[in-house]
């Protein structure tokens, strides 16, 4: 399987992060020693199933590297134009390609290990849209303090995980919902609003399963999909503020350390 990594954007002055950045990209923040997409690339490496890996946003030029066959496309502006951008390069390097992972390059402490998990599980479906949600136990036994934002679910409390699968020919669909959608993908119950009233009333009486949710969902975008409940909170372990920032910059220096002890 192929994956699409998206590295586009760069913090504004007003962004919590700028002082880090300092108008370089996000993806280029050094994190232990290391660009932080170059740790996505290297979980990317270490992956078995993981053929082809398309850049979006940065050049070779940036000087990350993967071992596996890599391309770049320069940003296209938007994510969900990123996306379709990357699906069509997927296309063009192997047309038979069904579904890719879309990642984000801001999850810097993902492994082989977790990537592999992804893809055995999409092999298992053939849903048009494979998403990761992370428990609120999993995600705070594993990155206590991250301040995760969380949706309140019957059965479960859960955050999104930034490594998905789509199908490539589904990203090519211009709909005009799926911008919608990824322009409000920080607001759940925005998102909840665009796919119906009757799902955002369930949602904040808490009235909803994990599966009747996606169930609603796909059928509003007639498409099929299927939520992961992923054991793996490093996918959704994202870089968006200076704590999570340096709790994952002290995370990844301990596992260098571990891995020198080792070697």
């Amino acid at each position: 399987m192929d994956a699409i990594v998206t590295a586009g954007g760069t913090p504004a002055p007003e962004d919590l992060l700028y002082p880090y950045t300092l108008g370089a990209p996000k993806a280029l923040l050094d994190v232990a020693g290391k660009p932080m997409i170059q740790w996505v690339l290297d979980a990317l490496s270490q992956s078995a199933q993981v053929e082809h890996v398309v850049v979006i946003g940065l050049t070779a030029g940036s000087g990350v590297t993967c071992s596996k066959a890599l391309d770049f496309i320069p940003d296209q502006g938007a994510m969900l134009d990123n996306i379709r951008a990357g699906a069509r390069r997927v296309l063009e390097m192997n047309p038979a390609a069904q579904h890719a992972l879309v990642v984000a390059s801001d999850i810097p402490s993902i492994t082989g290990e977790s990537v592999d998990w992804v893809v055995n599980e999409v092999l298992k479906s053939d849903a048009d849209l494979h998403y990761n949600v992370i428990t609120r136990q999993v995600m705070e036994a594993r990155f206590p303090g991250s301040r995760r934002s969380y949706t309140k679910l019957k059965d479960a409390e859960v955050c999104g995980g930034d490594l998905n699968a789509i199908r490539c020919a589904m990203a090519l669909d211009t709909h005009s919902i799926w911008d919608e959608i990824i322009a409000t993908r920080k607001n759940v119950l925005k998102q909840a609003a665009l796919i119906g009233y009757d799902t955002l009333v369930l949602l904040l009486l808490r009235a909803i399963t994990i599966e009747q949710a996606v169930e609603r969902v796909t059928k509003r975008l007639n498409l099929t999909g299927k939520a992961l409940v992923c054991p793996y909170a490093e996918l959704g372990m994202d870089v968006d503020k200076p704590n999570q920032l340096e709790m994952l910059r002290a995370d990844l220096s301990k596992r260098q350390a571990g891995a020198a002890q080792a070697a």
